[in-house]
């Protein structure tokens, strides 16, 4: 009698599993799946570099190599790419070349991908600010676009049942570089009493069976440890601190790195030439992370949204020198895109340009969502975006920003009502 009740419960348990484990898979179909993939996009010979004039000459050799990393979350209905790359931009016409590239191979529409890129100044030109490029740097540009590709598609591949939480911290790796100088003049330095905002945001992503898969990381600030005179090629702070995670967390996971808003935010060290700053910096940024992940929660997604805005604003002409102008002359239009992207109540918010730190925080306090992110460098390069302050000031963004002043009010209100609309 014992034996057959005790085989009775066995039975009914097994069935209870089976149904629990049924109802597991269809209660995933709701969910949003994520694929992941990273791929090394360091040049395999020496090119003209990105990020400072005064370099002419091509790279003398590989410091580190520079990488490009793919986010991509899938449900029924929505589907949505990220990827975050080494570089220090990506020009309107390479964005919309790779963006129907991707498409056409993948059925992707253009429309749902963002591409953002570190603003790193280590890495190769690809017209971002140069006109012309020897035929090496051509070459680069090609395999670039052939990579990314390549990279989509594998994120796209098998998209899986995930977790995904998101942690905020701080790293006072970053100081306002706007500083007041004997002339009364306004130029790259360091200002420790300027707006400068430090909040470091990390997303965690997690399998099925809770492990870690990818991390994405945000925070204000340029990609100029290493300045001029460094000739090899470096992911500069960005990549640094992936590398420091990925030996802590895990060597397989993807660490997709983006900057805030940080159009006058510099690091503490350089631009200069010591390897041993920049590890100073990826290493502050990367412990930070790790310390943050180890505290965050994670759930699955219920859902994606995605949206995309455009704005058009006169543009001017640059000057030369580092004080307020008594007049600007005007130039051609210039367009901001804007793109959202929603994941239940994270908000990633792209701007295609360098937007100073104190519009990132007002978006940030206004948004109606507590985790708003900004991010810069995404899909396009209108430049630097300044603070109408900024104009009363003078400065090295102003003079060479393509934007007259007036920009920053229906800018915000702009990236608020594309937010408010999810």
């Amino acid at each position: 009698m014992k034996r057959k009740i005790f085989f009775s419960v066995i039975i009914i348990l097994s069935g209870l599993m089976s149904t629990s484990l049924i109802a597991q898979k269809s209660s995933n179909k709701n969910f949003v799946k994520l694929g992941v993939s990273q791929i090394n996009i360091t040049p395999d010979q020496p090119v003209i570099m990105s990020g400072y004039d005064a370099r002419k000459t091509p790279s003398t050799g590989v410091h580190d190599s520079i990488f490009a990393s793919a986010l991509f979350f899938s449900d029924k209905q929505n589907k949505a790419l990220l990827i975050s790359a080494d570089m220090i931009g990506f020009p309107f016409a390479f964005i919309d070349t790779v963006k129907k590239m991707i498409s056409t191979k993948t059925g992707l529409s253009a429309d749902n991908i963002m591409l953002i890129a570190t603003h790193d100044h280590g890495g190769p030109a690809i017209h971002t600010y140069e006109d012309n490029l020897p035929q090496t740097n051509e070459d680069y540009i090609q395999i670039l676009k052939e990579k990314l590709v390549t990279l989509a598609t594998d994120a796209m591949s098998n998209p899986q049942p995930f977790s995904m939480g998101v942690g905020k911290g701080k790293c006072d790796m970053n100081i306002n570089r706007r500083a007041v100088f004997a002339d009364g003049g306004v130029w790259l330095g360091r200002n420790p009493d300027g707006a400068c905002d430090h909040e470091l945001d990390v997303i965690k992503f997690v399998d099925a069976n809770n492990n870690l898969i990818a991390l994405f990381v945000n925070w204000p600030c340029h990609g100029t440890v290493m300045g001029q005179d460094n000739y090899l090629i470096t992911g500069d702070w960005p990549q640094s601190a992936a590398h420091y995670i990925k030996d802590s967390a895990g060597k397989n996971i993807v660490v997709a790195v983006t900057a805030g808003a940080s159009a006058n935010i510099n690091p503490i060290y350089g631009p200069g030439d010591s390897f041993n700053e920049l590890e100073a910096v990826g290493y502050h940024v990367g412990n930070e992370v790790l310390k943050i992940i180890n505290q965050i929660k994670t759930s699955q997604v219920k859902s994606i949204k995605f949206v995309n805005s455009k704005m058009t604003f006169p543009g001017k002409k640059g000057w030369t020198d580092q004080f307020p102008q008594t007049s600007v002359a005007s130039g051609s239009d210039v367009d901001i895109r804007l793109t959202g992207l929603k994941l239940d109540k994270i908000i990633l918010c792209g701007i295609s340009g360098e937007l100073m730190t104190e519009m990132g925080l007002q978006v940030k306090k206004q948004s109606p969502y507590r985790k708003t992110i900004m991010i810069t460098h995404c899909n396009g390069l209108t430049g630097y975006i300044c603070t109408d302050n900024a104009f009363t000031e003078g400065g090295y963004e102003t003079k060479v920003s393509h934007l007259m002043p007036g920009v920053e009010k229906p800018l915000v209100q702009k990236c608020l009502e594309m937010i408010k609309s999810f």
